[in-house]
């Protein structure tokens, strides 16, 4: 599996939220389950299952981030020209058909926040931009539809996540 592009700062919190998860709230949650565990019958003890369950999403919170961390390189965007769309450039698009404008900014999958305007590089709008130039129209299929853009501007923004 090729490794996910990932920014500096993306990178850092990543490793601070499973550093967090690993050593934080997993210690914290197993000694809460001691302590349920020490008020006797554990069928209808709802503190030892709460903490049961809130350890089982612990453990897989640590899985899922730590395939990420695994799974992704670090790449610095502003070192690139983003002449072309790519990972790191901020995108401003032109609907042809009403003339509104949107901006989104490229990113890896654990930075990628839509309401922010920041879309991970593997999402279907992602895919279909990269490598294009400024004054190309794209036509992208998302859930609403289909719909057709102009991209009216390609450049290099710091990311604020």
């Amino acid at each position: 599996m090729d490794k996910q592009p990932i920014t500096k700062e993306g990178r850092r919190r990543l490793g601070e939220e499973l550093h967090d998860l690993k050593m934080v709230q997993r210690p914290q949650t197993v000694e809460e389950i001691d302590i349920a565990r020490s008020h006797g019958d554990l069928k209808e003890n709802a503190e030892y299952h709460a903490a049961r369950e809130k350890l089982r999403f612990i453990e897989a919170r640590i899985a899922e981030l730590g395939e990420l961390y695994d799974n992704s390189r670090e790449v610095d965007p502003s070192k690139f020209t983003h002449d072309k769309v790519m990972f790191g450039s901020t995108v401003t698009l032109e609907d042809v058909d009403t003339g509104e404008q949107v901006t989104y900014t490229i990113v890896g999958t654990y930075e990628s926040n839509p309401d922010k305007g920041l879309i991970s590089i593997v999402s279907p709008l992602a895919r279909q931009l990269i490598g294009k130039e400024e004054e190309e129209e794209v036509t992208v299929q998302l859930p609403g539809g289909e719909k057709t853009y102009e991209i009216v501007d390609i450049c290099y923004k710091e990311i604020e996540l």
